[in-house]
């Protein structure tokens, strides 16, 4: 008979236990199936974390490195610029000093001459005297003598003793005369000039565009080119694109042309679509903006200097000298300053300041008009101005500022007095160091082509050369002569701005020694 374990039936206990075997195994299959996939999913979540991390680092870093690169740049500029300007006012102070030298040893010789000529005169004095005195005792024995002729020895000896005085009273009316013209001139012009506050001018350099990346150049350049020959033609502007990171030049020698050439690039570059029909958009609003610009600086400068009744095409064309310059200077900002001082020195000359005024502010309006047109500005600017309107008066100031026509008026010569100083006062112009070194070496070599020439010496920034002659070869009215023929020399071959003083100087020196 069987057991009692052998009659117990096991098969659903063990169907059980496989089951929650199998249950189990599968349970744990799967969670470690989960768990192995979440650990990959963060794992790939990090390395996307790190990567992006990365990006965001070198970004960072590009876009710090090009910041540290623009400064750089912008430093380096801003040294140069100061480098060059101590240089020239290092320049400006040895000639200063080297003229003062030469001033200081000329009053040295103008002194041992004059006291020579003192000596010399009271030499001649004493012997005067004492011939009046013996001519005095012989009258005083010639008794046939009739009154007639003795009231005229005795006139022509007191004339021969008051000589010296008569001549010394003289010389001091006319230098009297000479210095009180000259201190009223000065007056007028210190006056004119005090009142006048202008802000001194900063150097000008080429039109330059800043672009966001690299890829623009290749962009703006277009497929073979197409792009860069459509904004070239729109514009009339050459597109100098190199190797300069994130820039290119404007390069073209009509300044407004330049500004609108600019506007239309920067607004090209902001909208991002460049291609020939949207270059051809942009210039043409580029061109309707800076019309306006134009318009509105022109009218900006009339309600300055409150002046009324311009024609409109005066004034638009005012307005376009905002983007000229000459030598570094504002060519609307000067013209303004012109006006002004013209304006200043006719109230204190008891002229008309309102017609001065204007003259002041038109004399340089050719200078906007096209260049397709022949001749000087002044010429050019006048003839412009009479078609408008304008009264002979002004027409001539304009024509004859700088010599070009004949002055019919005293108006003409306060436009010309005024445009001098504006165009040389301390800060007004300035030019490259190359330039500048040139025209002085030019200015002396001009001097030293002159026969009897030893040395020549160019100073205060080319407005003055002071020429040493060879007192053995060139006398005192060859000097002169050298003078006047270095002036039409320096007139007929140089261009140079306001004028140069020459200073011709002949020195004879004679030494002994005694034993």
């Amino acid at each position: 008979m069987p057991s009692g374990w052998d009659a117990i039936d096991w098969s659903p206990a063990l169907s059980l236990i496989a089951g929650m075997a199998v249950g189990f195994f599968i349970v744990w299959t799967v969670t470690r199936q989960t768990r192995r996939v979440a650990h990959e999913q963060a794992a790939e979540l990090i390395e996307v974390a790190r990567r992006e991390a990365a990006v965001a680092a070198e970004e960072v870093k590009q876009k710090a490195e090009a910041e540290i690169q623009e400064k750089r740049s912008e430093l380096n500029r801003e040294f140069d610029r100061r480098e060059i300007e101590a240089d020239v006012r290092l320049r400006e102070i040895r000639a200063h000093e080297e003229s003062l030298a030469l001033l200081d040893h000329q009053l040295e010789q103008r002194q041992e001459r004059l006291n020579h000529e003192g000596a010399a005169i009271k030499q001649a004095r004493d012997a005067i005297r004492a011939l009046s005195k013996s001519v005095r005792k012989r009258l005083e024995g010639v008794s046939q003598m009739d009154a007639e002729e003795i009231k005229r020895q005795l006139r022509e000896e007191v004339l021969l003793e008051c000589q010296d005085e008569i001549r010394a009273l003289r010389r001091e009316t006319l230098e009297k005369s000479d210095q009180e013209l000259q201190s009223t001139g000065r007056r007028i012009l210190i006056a004119a000039m005090q009142r006048i506050a202008s802000k001194p001018n900063n150097d000008l350099t080429a039109t330059l565009v800043h672009l966001p990346s690299e890829d623009m150049k290749g962009r703006i350049i277009g497929r073979e080119g197409r792009n860069i020959k459509a904004f070239e033609a729109a514009t009339g502007v050459t597109l100098l694109i190199d190797e300069s990171p994130q820039l290119v030049l404007l390069s073209s020698f009509d300044p407004v042309r330049r500004e609108i050439a600019r506007t239309a690039l920067e607004a090209l570059v902001k909208d991002g679509r460049i291609h020939p029909a949207s270059i051809e958009e942009f210039v043409k609003r580029a061109q309707d903006e800076i019309d306006l610009v134009t318009t509105q600086a022109g009218e900006d400068a009339v309600s300055r200097l409150n002046i009324n009744g311009l024609h409109p095409e005066i004034i638009k064309l005012l307005g376009r000298l905002r983007y000229r310059f000459s030598y570094n200077q504002n060519v609307l900002d000067h013209s303004v300053e012109t006006a002004f001082l013209a304006s200043i020195i006719a109230s204190e000359s008891g002229l008309d300041p309102n017609i001065a005024k204007r003259a002041g502010l038109l004399h340089d309006i050719g200078k906007a008009v096209p260049g397709e047109l022949e001749g000087s500005h002044a010429v050019i600017g006048a003839d412009f101005i009479k078609r408008h309107g304008e009264t002979p008066i002004v027409v001539n100031a304009v024509a004859a500022h700088h010599e070009e026509a004949k002055p019919e008026t005293i108006y003409a010569g306060l436009v010309i007095l005024a445009d001098t100083i504006s165009a040389t006062r301390p800060g007004a112009r300035a030019e490259s160091m190359d330039s500048y070194i040139q025209r002085l070496g030019r200015l002396e070599k001009l001097a030293m082509s002159i026969e009897g020439v030893q040395q020549a010496f160019a100073i205060q920034a080319g407005r003055e050369i002071r020429v040493v002659v060879s007192p053995q070869q060139v006398t005192d009215e060859r000097a002169r002569e050298i003078a006047k023929e270095l002036r039409g020399r320096i007139e007929a071959e140089l261009q140079y701005p306001s004028t140069i003083k020459i200073t011709v100087i002949r020195e004879s020196r004679f030494t002994e020694t005694a034993t």
